[in-house]
């Protein structure tokens, strides 16, 4: 009998990983991609998520800070349409915000499932989504920037395909896990873009981050930010990202003046203090990414509705804030909204001046942050 078990266990061991190491894109080698997997051309490789932090972020963690089991959220109904050159967005939780402009509706990492994970498992909700599913207006374009859960639902895609049918469009490889919904998806290499009429494109653009669905199929596809071309001023999503080099921002910025960017906040803190890591930014992070942008108006995303990582339920936007006052920024151009709370967003204008990231460093190193768990 133990000799059938240890069979079992090698056969199991020596099969299973061959088929959860999925083949998404087959393509020529490129500077991101060697042929097999996808990886970040600055050479940091993000964190990996061993059974260590599993087993303390699920088990055995007694001193991470308490996040509430609900909070309250009083749902929005937008509008069909929006025109005229105004812009109205409202954030939906996570990394999901409607964006509506120029008679344009966009939808960022679509997630209404009650939990981010496979067959129902992984962390649950603790705020319901901003917007009922059924009280939704209808989708023309939905960004996927990679093929985590808590940003590729494959349900909710399927969803929005059989009530809408809108472009979806993602980064290399993901079009094919995509397609297992049946849903299908327009798969772009960065730099690359789709045009939906005159003046209107949706550009897939860098970000610094990895992929997986299973583990073992880890950078099977590619990761990506994106930019959508407006004329009034583009609309940028950084999707789910750590910093990397931290040029890739210029780069967005570069096709054209950003009226409105989502850039995440939360899940940056693995271990106690820790105030990035390298799949994630945390609010210094992204202060350095909205400045990278040209200082537009921001929403911080990737926070308060997954728990994800150690820090508290707030810290994320009470830390961008209080990093924001000791740099000298004005923390209105970069602050937290409500979920389910439509947001009218001004037209584009000048810049506020480059953040003190000297006096920002200073605070830390004085403590001013160290309450913020």
């Amino acid at each position: 009998m133990v000799l059938w078990a240890v069979v079992a266990f090698c056969l199991t061991a020596t099969i299973v990983p061959h088929y959860l190491d999925r083949i998404y894109y087959r393509g020529p080698a490129s500077g991101h991609f060697d042929g097999r997997h996808f990886f970040n051309p600055d050479g940091e490789d993000p964190v990996r998520i061993t059974a260590r932090l599993l087993w303390r972020q699920l088990v055995s963690d007694p001193d991470r800070p308490r996040w509430p089991e609900h909070v309250a959220v009083t749902p929005s109904k937008p509008p069909a349409r929006v025109e005229g050159g105004a812009m109205l967005t409202t954030w939906v939780g996570h990394a999901t915000l409607l964006v509506q402009a120029d008679g344009l509706n966009i939808l960022t990492d679509p997630v209404w499932s009650e939990s981010a994970g496979p067959i129902g498992l992984g962390p649950s909700r603790v705020a319901d989504p901003g917007i009922r599913f059924e009280d939704l207006p209808r989708i023309d374009l939905v960004l996927v920037s990679h093929n985590h859960y808590d940003h590729m639902d494959l349900a909710t895609l399927k969803r929005l395909w059989q009530r809408d049918r809108p472009l979806i469009v993602t980064s290399l490889g993901n079009d094919g896990v995509i397609a297992e919904a049946g849903v299908p998806a327009r798969a772009l290499d960065w730099g690359q873009r789709v045009t939906l009429r005159p003046g209107i494109d949706a550009v897939v653009t860098r970000s610094h981050h990895w992929d997986s669905r299973w583990l073992a199929d880890r950078n099977r596809a590619l990761w990506s930010s994106f930019v959508v071309t407006l004329p009034g001023g583009n609309f940028f999503f950084a999707g789910d990202t750590g910093l990397g080099d931290g040029k890739w921002p210029a780069e967005a910025a570069a096709l054209g003046p950003i009226r409105l960017a989502a850039i995440p906040i939360g899940a940056f803190r693995f271990e106690e203090g820790q105030m990035a890591n390298g799949s994630h930014i945390g609010p210094e992070g992204a202060i350095r990414v909205w400045n990278g942008l040209g200082r537009p108006r921001a929403i911080p995303i990737h926070w308060g509705t997954f728990r994800l990582s150690r820090e508290g339920y707030d810290t994320p936007p009470r830390m961008l804030d209080a990093m924001l006052r000791c740099g000298g920024a004005d923390p209105g151009r970069f602050a937290a909204v409500r979920i389910g709370a439509p947001v009218a967003i001004a037209p584009l204008g000048s810049p506020p001046p480059v953040p003190d990231f000297a006096a920002i460093e200073a605070c830390h190193k004085a403590g001013r942050f160290a309450a913020l768990r």
